[in-house]
C-alpha cells in the first residue's frame, strides 16, 4: 500500500467520523428541549466535527496544514466561548430551564 493510499483512507475515515459528530450534533439540535441543552450538543459536538473534518482536509491537502492548525486553535478556543456567550445571553433574557436540577445563577441575581 502506497503513503497516498494510506493518507487517502486516513482521510476518508476521519471525513467519516468528522460527519457523524456534526450529524449528533444536529440531532441535539432538533431533539433537546430547551436552548441551554440545544447549545451545549451543538457547541460541543458541532466543534469536534469541524475539527476532524478540518483534519481530513490536511491529510488530503499537504501544504495547507499550517493554516489548518491555526483554523483548529481558533475553533477549539471559540468554540465554547461562544456557547458559553449564547447561554448567559439567554438566561440573562429570562428564557427558563426546562426540567433543570440546580440554577446556581438565580441565587446571585437574587442578592443583586
Amino acid at each position: 500500500m502506497d503513503i497516498t493510499e494510506l493518507r487517502f483512507l486516513a482521510a476518508t475515515l476521519v471525513v467519516v467520523i468528522g460527519t457523524l459528530f456534526s450529524l449528533i450534533g444536529i440531532l441535539g439540535l432538533v431533539r433537546l428541549p430547551d436552548v441551554y441543552a440545544r447549545m451545549h450538543a451543538v457547541g460541543k459536538v458541532s466543534t469536534f466535527g469541524v475539527v476532524l473534518l478540518t483534519a481530513a482536509a490536511v491529510l488530503t491537502l499537504s501544504f495547507a496544514w499550517s493554516k489548518a492548525l491555526v483554523l483548529i486553535v481558533m475553533l477549539v478556543f471559540t468554540g465554547p466561548l461562544t456557547s458559553h456567550a449564547i447561554g448567559s445571553g439567554a438566561y440573562r433574557l429570562g428564557i427558563p430551564m426546562r426540567q433543570a436540577l440546580r440554577d446556581d445563577l438565580a441565587r446571585e441575581r437574587i442578592q443583586d
